[in-house]
């Protein structure tokens, strides 16, 4: 337990912080859940959803996994995406990839990465698709880079196609579906213009 003490004492700090400076911040969050943001991430530790657009928390609705990953036979994706529209309403949901990604290098390499392979190969699918465009890059970040944004696109219309998505369209549900990525060296977000919502989609 002493290897993780100092979190508890972080913690208590923190809160004090927040009493502080909004006496009321614990029992107005605790009341309820209207977010109006699902941010479909990556597990990586230096991606903070609330930090990197300023917005406090119960504003987003977070689901993470290793490279922003949307798969069907993921249920506890899909289960996620189901709240989050059927039961909280979320008007936009954003799949948020970023540079430097681990789960990204490591699908392409040619190596064994043992129980993970599994997972990679959905992300080799997209560099599969995308080959001839990613093979193009003159260095092998610069391949990275490409394949971090073709799988966002990837997975933002993986997002569309999922069941909770479609009828939500269908009874006119105000929603849209982003892709963006963001770069560590700078902190900053990028679109990458592949919004999609009710009227894209029929």
């Amino acid at each position: 337990m002493s290897d993780t003490k100092h979190l508890f004492e972080n913690n208590k700090v923190w809160a004090e912080l927040k009493k502080n400076q909004q006496a009321e911040y614990f029992s107005n969050l605790s009341l309820q859940q209207k977010p109006e943001y699902l941010w479909i991430g990556c597990s990586d530790s230096r991606i903070a959803a609330n930090e990197i657009v300023g917005m406090e928390s119960g504003s987003i609705f977070v689901h993470r996994n290793i490279a922003n990953v949307v798969v069907h036979s993921d249920f506890n994706c899909l289960s996620v995406i189901q709240f989050a529209v059927e039961v909280l309403k979320i008007k936009h949901i954003m799949v948020v990839g970023h540079y430097g990604c681990g789960g990204i290098k490591a699908s392409l390499e040619k190596q064994d990465h043992g129980f993970i392979e599994g997972w990679l190969e959905h992300i080799r699918d997209v560099y599969r698709n995308n080959k001839d465009v990613i093979d193009q890059a003159n260095t092998v970040e610069e391949q990275e880079n490409l394949l971090c944004e073709y799988n966002v696109k990837a997975q933002v219309s993986h997002v569309c196609q999922t069941p909770m998505v479609k009828k939500a369209w269908s009874r006119g549900q105000d929603l849209k579906v982003h892709g963006w990525i963001y770069s560590l060296k700078d902190g900053l977000l990028k679109d990458l213009n592949v919004t999609a919502d009710q009227i894209e989609s029929e």
